[in-house]
């Protein structure tokens, strides 16, 4: 069977026909509605592609921000801690180089007036012509007086010699500890810059209502008397630390009207007698490793990998810490953070 074609040389359809002059205007008004829909609604649609973030995002954003702020100023006190250290290194090597290099200056000095000596006598070779004098105990003498002095002067050079190296040694480690502690206070300047930045981002308007709204771990802070068990110097200052709750949480705040959390385990201990840095680094290597299940009042209990949190057992599964920025210090399980140890400081 033959196929019909359309005028423009096309195969018609089954029920293919030719529009008629009203089915044209249809379509033309259909397409100029769907114009009119495109236009209108696309530019709705990709303003609405960027909605506002949810209080559950907002939330999430700001625990994020909290455990970078924690981190860097973790970060930022082993820096000072490693300024302290370098601090006092400078203040050893000049010690060192002003001693070596007094040292130098009289040996020097030394050295200095038996050549003076030397030269008065005349020296060994001009001893030597005492000898036509007739008095052979008058060059006898002489030799003996010029022999000593050369050998004396020549141990007197070695010395000098020694004591200009020894001081220059000192000169070259007090200046490459001098650059040390200014590499280590630009990086403490960076951190506290960036810190600075991330604490006034977290305590902006549109944060504080994610958390009033969306509401911290833990709930409101309460002040909660608990009995410590032991008599040790662990468990005192235990005790200690919760007579520090409802205390603002201020990164890189050692007490007494604020702390961050290694701040808090510091001046905790620090009343015990016990004297730790102020860097959960350093605190984690400062005791005895322990096990979840050994813990008792005063242990050190530790979180996250890189251990940039830290807080003190209590008992009953909870401790006392400073949280974080926006907090206060107060009592909290330990199981709501990641566990990464526990460190035994004293009985």
């Amino acid at each position: 069977m033959k196929r019909t074609r359309n005028r423009e040389g096309k195969p018609a359809g089954k029920h293919a026909r030719p529009p008629e002059p009203g089915d044209r205007k249809g379509l033309a008004a259909l397409a100029a509605a769907v114009a009119f829909v495109t236009f209108t609604v696309t530019p709705l649609g990709s303003a609405a592609a960027d909605p506002k973030p949810s209080l559950k995002q907002l939330s999430e954003q700001v625990e994020k921000l909290h455990t970078e702020i924690e981190t860097l100023s973790e970060q930022y006190n082993g820096q000072r801690v490693k300024l302290n250290d370098a601090q006092k290194a400078v203040a050893a090597a000049k010690k060192t180089l002003a001693a070596t290099e007094a040292d130098f200056a009289e040996k020097r000095s030394k050295a200095a007036l038996l050549a003076q000596n030397e030269y008065m006598l005349g020296g060994f070779g001009q001893a030597l012509a005492f000898a036509s004098s007739g008095d052979p105990d008058l060059f006898l003498d002489r030799a003996a007086t010029t022999y000593a002095l050369e050998q004396q002067q020549s141990e007197q050079v070695n010395q000098v010699a020694a004591a200009r190296q020894l001081a220059e040694k000192a000169q070259a480690e007090a200046n490459t500890r001098i650059e040390e502690v200014s590499k280590i206070v630009e990086g403490l300047e960076t951190k506290r810059d960036k810190i600075t930045k991330l604490v006034t981002k977290v305590e902006s308007d549109l944060f504080k209502r994610a958390i009033g709204e969306a509401g911290r771990p833990g709930g409101r802070a309460v002040r909660v008397s608990l009995p410590i068990a032991g008599s040790g110097k662990a468990a005192e200052a235990a005790r200690w630390a919760l007579t520090q709750q409802l205390k603002p949480y201020v990164w890189g705040a050692e007490g007494p009207g604020s702390y961050d959390c290694s701040g808090l385990v510091m001046a905790a201990y620090q009343r015990v007698g016990i004297s730790l840095p102020h860097y959960t680094g350093d605190q984690w290597t400062a005791g005895t490793r322990i096990s979840r299940e050994e813990l008792r009042p005063g242990d050190l209990v530790f979180f996250y990998n890189d251990l940039h949190h830290v807080g003190i057992y209590v008992g009953g599964g909870m401790m006392v810490h400073a949280p974080q920025t926006g907090d206060v210090v107060r009592i909290a399980s330990i199981s709501r953070r990641p566990w990464a140890g526990a460190v035994r400081i004293a009985g």
